[in-house]
């Protein structure tokens, strides 16, 4: 039986506290956050009243804020600016303090907008945006700028009691559950809008304190000059005349960081071309990076192999990418954008790493396979071989002493035949790259054949011989491993009979039929795919000669496959360079 645990009340309170302050949607917080900045900026109040609803505002700003998630702990370090800023908002009185929030508020707001899928939340943001933007140009500068910008009376009460409606339409539009994160902000556009905020500011104020005029010719000149500006600078940065613009310029400065980034990436691929080794090609690739001069040099780590290049330095960063472990040494600590660099460096070495480590384990296997290929062709091979010479052996045992004569004449025949395929056999594992290569006349081989099997009882037919050349290794081993299963059946079904056609035009043919019982539909289904176990060994042998046919231009079918005929037939294909 378990039992509950029960939380102290005050623990208890708390948790069912964050708990009702985690499921209140973040737009509601930011119309409260306004509705409260409002009270303590516009109207005027007692000094504790003021900085009481500032403080509020803070608080709500902390409940609302996408920089933090709710539920994650601060650490002590992270608190202290937390409360900085909240010291400085609430005890310093002053317009141009309040200017500055204005901006970074409006900025942060701007960032979270951008971020907005829904048409709900993004309105939100917007009008949140244009209440920060409205608040500051039309009460706050004229209160920092004295009595030389002062608004109509009428001005001022539209201010204060029509801007609020803004806050308030917030609270009534359908609002999403979700929290920002820090990671979907774009801080660029934050930064760049709260920048252009204070301009916009800063230029007002020189307007006025120069030239002498109304705030609001001030702030129209502003206005005028800065979208004067923003206008030029967008023609600027994709001027479509020829000239690439501050945009290319930018990017390419910020992803070269002083380097040839495109040079360095073509001579990059052109040694994954050259270098097979995975090891040696990152020792070079890191040995061309030495141009760099904001890197001194670093270490490189891998499954088979580590090294360094340039000069150790006093900082470093590090990144692993597919296996490939990099740091890199600098003089003095790399900024933002550098780090990025050497980032992007750091994953495109370990993908050209990566892929050199498959290639060579695809070569590797490819050897085994092929060393895999050559021992089994050589194995039936050796295995043919040994049947023959048990053939002899049982002739030899059988014989009588009349015999004596026929079975040295039968030695003097086979053997030799046997000595030269032994012999052809060692040749293969020497050099097999070699195989399938041999050819030999249609009638030389064809009468060494008839001699090889005369005491087994094989029909043999043939149409008109010719010298087309066969290829010997081949016709061999496809023959030898189908006459030894076919005169196999004889074990178990006395008097099978067994016959033997070669076929030379319109296409070259070999087929092997025997009057034994079929395969099994298994077996036949599966013959020539795959390597297949059955009672007579049938399967292996006969998957390897139809890969073997194959590579050479020809194909080994099972033809006839019932009782009584049994047709494997080894024929050349029409693109085959066989007569």
């Amino acid at each position: 039986m378990t039992e509950s645990i029960e939380l102290p009340p005050r623990q208890a309170w708390l948790t069912s506290l964050t708990s009702l302050f985690t499921r209140v949607a973040p737009g509601r917080w930011l119309a409260l956050m306004l509705l409260a900045l409002h009270a303590a900026v516009v109207f005027d109040a007692d000094v504790a009243l003021t900085r009481a609803f500032l403080l509020a505002h803070y608080g709500l700003f902390l409940l609302w804020q996408p920089l933090v998630r709710s539920e994650t702990r601060i650490e002590p370090r992270l608190a202290l600016p937390v409360f900085a800023m909240a010291a400085m908002l609430v005890l310093l009185d002053g317009s141009w303090v309040m200017a500055l929030w204005l901006a970074i508020l409006a900025g942060l707001v701007g960032a979270v907008a951008t971020s907005q899928n829904e048409r709900g939340p993004r309105w939100a943001y917007l009008l949140a945006l244009a209440y920060l933007l409205a608040l500051l140009l039309a009460w706050v500068l004229p209160q920092s700028l004295g009595g030389a910008a002062a608004l109509p009376e009428g001005f001022q009460d539209a201010v204060r009691f029509g801007l609020p409606l803004l806050p308030l339409a917030i609270l009534f539009l359908p609002a999403s559950r979700q929290r920002s994160t820090s990671s979907t902000l774009d801080f660029i556009y934050g930064l760049m809008l709260s920048l252009l905020i204070m301009v916009m500011a800063l230029g007002v104020f020189a307007v006025v304190a120069v030239a002498k005029v109304s705030y609001a010719w001030a702030l129209v000149q502003t206005l005028l000059g800065m979208a004067a500006l923003l206008l030029v600078l967008s023609w600027l940065w994709n001027p479509r005349a020829g000239f690439s613009g501050l945009g290319q310029v930018t990017s390419r400065y910020l992803l070269s960081v002083g380097l040839p980034f495109e040079g360095w990436a073509q001579r990059l691929a052109t040694r994954a071309e050259r270098e097979r080794d995975p090891e040696s090609f990152v020792r070079d690739a890191l040995a061309d990076l030495q141009e760099l001069t904001w890197i001194r040099g670093g270490h490189w780590q891998a499954a088979r192999g580590e090294g360094t290049f340039g000069e150790p330095a006093e900082h470093s960063v590090s990144h692993a990418f597919h296996g490939l472990a990099l740091t890199w040494q600098s003089q003095r600590p790399l900024t933002p954008a550098l780090a990025l660099h050497v980032r992007l460096l750091s994953q495109l070495l370990g993908y050209f790493y990566a892929a050199k480590v498959r290639e060579q384990t695809l070569r590797e296997q490819a050897y085994s396979q092929a060393i895999h290929d050559t021992g089994a062709r050589l194995t039936h091979d050796v295995k043919n071989i040994l049947q023959s010479m048990k053939t002899l052996l049982a002739a030899a045992d059988m014989s009588t002493p009349e015999d004596s004569d026929r079975l040295l004449a039968l030695m003097k025949r086979q053997l030799p035949q046997l000595a030269a395929r032994l012999s052809q056999t060692v040749d293969k594992l020497k050099q097999p790259n070699e195989m399938d290569v041999a050819q030999q006349p249609a009638q030389n081989w064809w009468s060494a054949l008839q001699l090889r099997y005369e005491h087994d009882d094989v029909q043999f037919f043939a149409d008109a011989l010719d010298d087309t050349p066969l290829p010997q290794d081949l016709f061999d081993s496809v023959v030898d491993n189908l006459l030894t299963n076919a005169l196999r059946k004889r074990q178990t079904e006395p008097g099978v009979a067994v016959e033997v056609r070669l076929g030379l035009h319109p296409l070259v043919s070999l087929t092997v039929t025997d009057s034994g019982v079929a395969a099994p539909e298994h077996v036949a289904r599966n013959l020539f795919m795959s390597p297949v176990a059955s009672d007579f060994g049938l399967g292996v042998g006969l998957y390897q000669a139809a890969r073997q046919a194959a590579r050479v231009g020809y194909r080994l079918e099972l033809t006839d496959n019932e009782a009584g005929r049994v047709s494997f037939c080894l024929q050349a294909t029409e693109n085959s360079s066989n007569p």
